[in-house]
């Protein structure tokens, strides 16, 4: 499986329990993407994911942040495309939306 990366602007939901200045490193492994298939609402499927938020800056609950998130899994090009929404799960919740797909000198991720 090679990775596939692509760019979203995301939101953490606030934690469910009180933690002052929460933040989550950029490069973080705690959260899963968990979004459904295009084209077919029915078909949906969790990604463990590594998501970095811009210039490493750690992502903060409640703000919207650009970011990153490299998946794994040959299938993620079908549930990943721009406009596409997904779900945050983890030690937090969250959502997102697919900007753009991210593409590298040599070809897509």
């Amino acid at each position: 499986m090679k990775p596939f990366r692509f760019r979203a602007w995301v939101t953490l939901d606030p934690p469910t329990v009180k933690r002052a200045g929460r933040r989550y490193a950029s490069g973080t492994h705690s959260l899963m993407v968990h979004a459904r298939r295009t084209g077919q609402p029915s078909c949906d499927k969790y990604f463990p994911a590594t998501i970095a938020g811009e210039n490493g800056l750690p992502l903060r609950p409640g703000k919207p942040t650009v970011v990153t998130i490299t998946v794994a899994d040959d299938q993620a090009p079908a549930y990943f495309s721009p406009g596409q929404p997904f779900t945050l799960w983890g030690e937090c919740g969250g959502h997102g939306v697919v900007t753009r797909r991210v593409f590298t000198e040599f070809g897509p991720s």
